[in-house]
């Protein structure tokens, strides 16, 4: 079983800059991969970004060049350095974690709110 929890989030200003955390507990495996999606209200969840534990990782496109997601083993924790913020980031953001082994788990947080907004 895996605990995920989100922090960092708040109210920032159009071109600013958050840096989410999501500390897991319980045992994260080398095959797990690691995540965040974003979902604003009436909308599905998507994914924003993923990392391996090989240090692998993934954007969607309108994110990319803007976040950074970035992940401590050693911590089991992760991270999303969010840059050059837009209105269109406004959503709660998830942190997942995805296990393929037979068949596939998804562990999710309880999400952190991002609004970006003057």
């Amino acid at each position: 079983q895996v605990q995920l929890v989100e922090s960092g989030g708040g109210l920032v200003q159009p071109g600013g800059s958050l840096r989410l955390s999501c500390a897991a507990s319980g045992t994260i495996f080398s095959i797990d991969v690691m995540g965040w999606y974003r979902q604003t209200p009436g909308k599905q969840r998507d994914s924003v970004a993923s990392i391996t534990s090989g240090g692998k990782a993934d954007y969607a496109d309108s994110v990319k060049g803007r976040f950074t997601i970035s992940r401590d083993s050693t911590k089991n924790t992760m991270y999303l350095q969010m840059n050059s913020l837009k209105s269109e980031d406004t959503a709660v953001y998830y942190c997942n974690v995805r296990r393929t082994l037979f068949g596939t788990v998804n562990y999710w947080g309880q999400g952190t709110q991002v609004t970006v907004s003057t």
